[in-house]
């Protein structure tokens, strides 16, 4: 990519978990950083949350205090998507419901000033197609983005383009991913849960499967896979770290696509989810953290 072409002007909608990593790694590597929020609070947060993990990493000796200074000086919090419009590449990061992210990405088309600006989608499981189909014009700009949590330690990035996206957005994203965020993208087909999700999530579902059976205690469903699989994380602590509530949603939208039983979501992961009981970010999942 060219210097003419590098992009460094990138926003995020969304300042959750995994919008406030892919804001972080994007100001890092240099970019000027625009998070926005439905409101200028909860903006506000979404910064602070990364300044947050900024000092973590300086206290661990991942980063400078200065390196930290400088990746908070290239990020701005805003309430508004209208401070998007002079982007290069626009990185939504909401909820994960395809309704939601259709509103984003059609805010985000009509937004958008530059003609060649990247929107991309951080969905864990909704079809890219259905998006950009959306969009009408704008539908070769649209592909997928999927980073993993936490952003700042994974280095995965699956990139999905749709029958719509041209092969030179899909190669100005790769660029992006690989020579400015130092990233390691795979390309992913454009099917509900992509490559990883496809594998991870049935995995996911049969432990919660198992616990709510009564076949094994969580404990042991996750000390047997870390122990015996050499796993780094149990999957019903990995659930709880992704979210209770975006497992869900992955396994229905899965399900709806290939009606397949494994992929559908057990009455207890429905029920915790009723509950309010998302995982590590509510504090109370499978398991407590509070």
């Amino acid at each position: 990519m060219s210097a003419a072409e590098q992009i460094d002007l990138v926003g995020v909608v969304g300042g959750g978990q995994m919008g406030s990593g892919i804001a972080e790694v994007a100001a890092r590597a240099g970019c000027d950083v625009v998070v926005v929020e439905v409101s200028q609070e909860l903006a506000d947060k979404a910064v602070a949350r990364i300044e947050a993990s900024l000092q973590r990493g300086v206290s661990r000796g991942k980063l400078t205090a200065e390196e930290a200074a400088d990746t908070v000086g290239r990020l701005s919090a805003s309430g508004s998507m209208a401070d998007l419009a002079d982007r290069q590449l626009v990185v939504e990061a909401v909820v994960e419901r395809k309704e939601a992210k259709l509103e984003v990405i059609g805010a985000l088309a009509e937004i958008l000033t530059d003609p060649t600006a990247i929107l991309a989608s951080n969905t864990s499981s909704i079809p890219i197609v259905e998006l950009g189909a959306a969009v009408g014009q704008r539908s070769t700009n649209v592909l997928g983005l999927h980073f993993f949590n936490p952003v700042p330690v994974l280095s995965l990035v699956e990139i999905i383009p749709s029958l719509l996206t041209s092969e030179s957005v899909t190669e100005r994203a790769r660029s992006f991913v690989v020579d400015v965020l130092g990233k390691d993208p795979i390309t992913a087909p454009d099917r509900a849960g992509f490559t990883v999700n496809a594998l991870l999530i049935p995995y996911l579902l049969s432990a919660i499967r198992m616990l709510e059976q009564g076949l094994a205690s969580a404990k042991d469903i996750d000390e047997g896979m870390v122990k015996g699989c050499a796993h780094p994380m149990g999957p019903l602590r990995l659930s709880d770290l992704i979210g209770l509530d975006t497992v869900l949603g992955v396994a229905e939208t899965l399900y709806a696509e290939q009606r397949e039983q494994l992929f559908a979501p057990p009455a207890l992961l429905q029920r915790l989810v009723s509950a309010g009981r998302l995982g590590r970010k509510t504090g109370h999942g499978v398991y407590d953290y509070d």
